[in-house]
């Protein structure tokens, strides 16, 4: 039984690490003007590994209605979504530039 309460105050303690690293990361967020004129969001400044990236991304896009890619350790959303985009990241514990 010591064992198990062990276990579980040692993933505790590695999830509030987590936190406190996703916390400290300050995003930036811009517009770039892609073929046809189309608009694409753009957030960089991330350090997390690439899986968590993706998962990221995939939460974004699911809560957008969008498509977009992960590419060079940015998330690149189809669509102008500025003013989206920094309350989702907010809820996730993201600081965000603007």
């Amino acid at each position: 039984m010591a064992d198990e309460d062990d276990l579980e105050e040692l993933l505790e303690e590695l999830d509030t690490q987590g936190d406190l690293e996703t916390a400290e990361q300050v995003l930036s967020l811009r517009i770039e003007k892609r073929r046809y004129d189309k608009p694409v969001t753009i957030i960089e400044g991330f350090d997390l590994p690439q899986s968590e990236l993706k998962s990221t991304a995939s939460a974004l896009k699911s809560a957008l209605g969008t498509g977009g890619t992960v590419d060079e350790g940015r998330i690149e959303l189809q669509g102008d979504h500025r003013d989206r985009v920094p309350d989702l990241l907010r809820e996730r514990g993201f600081e965000i530039r603007e």
